[in-house]
């Protein structure tokens, strides 16, 4: 059988067997190298050289965890949860109720949106923001299904579509692969590619905010102990801490790099004092181990997907793929994005997804007539397909940990599901018809 559909498919039953995703890609990494002819002394020495791939990647999470660290210890989310709760208080009447409650889905949504691009500090804002705001959501009796529906859209479209923040990552990381795999493509085209497949996430979250989720939901109001200690902040920090945001951008652009992007930022705060020196230290380590389990994930998987080149059965399972489709564009793309769905839910992470299917889809994609717009779409939908619903993706997990701060939402059906049903759904059908028309 061909090595690589046996070192994915054990990699897919470990993650969903729960075992941890690193040890399942280099469980599925060992089996599929020796299936595939390499030794065990080779296989090893592929999948360790394959590591380096990524390190620029792991090292720039690491350091935007810290320095969504520092941004939360100058008080500027609880500002933002403040002037929200603010306007919201005291609104009794059913308009007023309606423009709250509106106005609590725009400002998640927004800030969301933001942590990905402007602010990238990923899922760190949710367990400051959402656990103070649960109380004012369950007087306006709105569904907390709509708002993991909303944070999941925040968390996944931004960085699938512009490329800066988690966005240039996920470019680069896609970019880089194709051209590994046989395809070099300017990043200018991928804003261009993802735009039908991020117009079916929109249509996603616009069903869950008009139709799925509009009506009324109770939740019993309950003490949480985490949000009696709130965050002293001062003006002079808030303001630092929007120059480091500035300062992050400006560097991160003109540098070309996120590590020192983060590094900057993470030097204005410094500069500031909202962090004291004594405890600058534990503060930024604090930071990086949030952010270092993705980091990990991802050298993982570029040291699979070197493994699985390095067998030769890439190119077989292409040929042999090829021969069963008979040139039914249509049907490939399809087929394609339905193994990108099986592959994201498995790992939970679409940045560490890519290695994996551009090894595959990039030749196949090559090999029935594909354009390179066509296959960018393909292997970037694939990606993102999962990220959505899975389990085990922080785009699903960070919505959850905030909502059940008082133990009424239940991770998987009241944030995968819905996610999955919302998002990955018309991005199975968005891709699809992204791959025929470009």
């Amino acid at each position: 059988m061909n090595a690589v559909i046996i070192a994915v498919l054990v990699m897919l039953i470990l993650s969903l067997l729960r075992v941890n995703v690193v040890f399942a890609l280099i469980s599925g990494a060992l089996v599929g190298g020796l299936t595939g002819g390499l030794s065990l002394t080779n296989t090893i020495d592929v999948f360790s050289s394959g590591l380096g791939g990524s390190a620029e990647v792991a090292l720039s999470y690491a350091l935007l965890g810290g320095f969504a660290i520092a941004i939360s210890k100058t008080g500027l989310p609880n500002v933002m949860v403040d002037y929200v709760l603010k306007i919201v208080g005291g609104n009794a009447d059913d308009r007023r109720k309606s423009l709250s409650r509106a106005l609590i889905v725009f400002s998640i949504l927004l800030m969301a949106c933001f942590s990905q691009n402007v602010i990238p500090i990923h899922i760190a804002f949710i367990p400051i923001l959402i656990p103070p705001m649960l109380n004012v959501m369950n007087e306006l009796k709105i569904d907390r299904r709509l708002i993991a529906s909303v944070l999941t859209f925040g968390l996944t479209a931004p960085y699938i579509l512009l490329p800066a923040g988690f966005g240039k990552i996920f470019h680069e990381i896609l970019a880089e692969n194709m051209g590994n795999s046989g395809l070099a493509i300017n990043m200018a085209d991928i804003p261009k590619a993802m735009l039908i497949p991020t117009a079916g996430l929109l249509l996603g979250l616009l069903v869950a905010i008009f139709f799925s989720y509009r009506k009324p939901k109770n939740y019993e109001t309950i003490n949480i102990a985490s949000v009696e200690e709130k965050q002293d902040y001062s003006k002079i920090g808030i303001i630092f801490s929007l120059l480091a945001i500035v300062a992050a951008l400006v560097v991160q652009l003109l540098l070309n790099s996120m590590i020192f992007g983060a590094l900057a930022g993470i030097i204005v705060i410094y500069l500031s004092g909202s962090i004291k020196w004594k405890e600058a230290d534990s503060l930024l380590t604090e930071g990086m181990k949030m952010m270092a389990y993705i980091g990990f994930v991802m050298l993982a998987a570029f040291g699979f997907a070197d493994v699985l080149k390095a067998t030769g059965d890439v190119d077989t399972l292409v040929t042999q793929a090829a021969g069963i489709i008979g040139g039914n564009k249509a049907l490939a793309a399809a087929l394609m994005l339905f193994v990108g769905l099986l592959v994201t839910m498995g790992i939970g992470s679409s940045f560490s997804t890519i290695p994996i299917i551009a090894t595959i889809f990039v030749p196949l994609s090559l090999e029935l007539g594909f354009s390179p717009m066509a296959t960018i779409a393909l292997v970037g939908t694939a990606a993102a397909l999962g990220d959505a619903g899975s389990p085990a993706s922080d785009s699903t997990l960070g919505p959850t940990a905030g909502l059940n701060a008082d133990g009424q939402h239940n991770h998987i059906w009241d944030t995968c599901v819905p996610t999955f049903i919302h998002y990955n759904i018309p991005l199975l059908v968005f891709g699809w018809l992204a791959a025929i028309i470009l």
